[in-house]
């Protein structure tokens, strides 16, 4: 089995960031990473971006493996 390399590791950190997000911003109506920087500073643009690759990644990751 493969391991995980740090840019996995950070993939996989900010996806479930990005999964806890959307869980509480549909239960709850609670923005988390607009609470913390602010609704659409710089900040948490470049969080959301940052999330966005991450799935991209995860995805071809997700895709190279069922490959195997």
């Amino acid at each position: 089995m493969n391991k995980l390399n740090i840019a996995d590791w950070i993939a996989f950190v900010l996806v479930v960031v990005g999964g806890l997000n959307w869980g509480l911003i549909g239960f709850f109506k609670y923005d988390l990473v607009a609470a913390l920087f602010g609704d659409m500073s710089s900040v948490s643009r470049i969080v959301y971006g940052l999330v966005g690759v991450a799935a991209i990644y995860v995805l071809a990751i997700a895709t190279n493996l069922s490959k195997k």
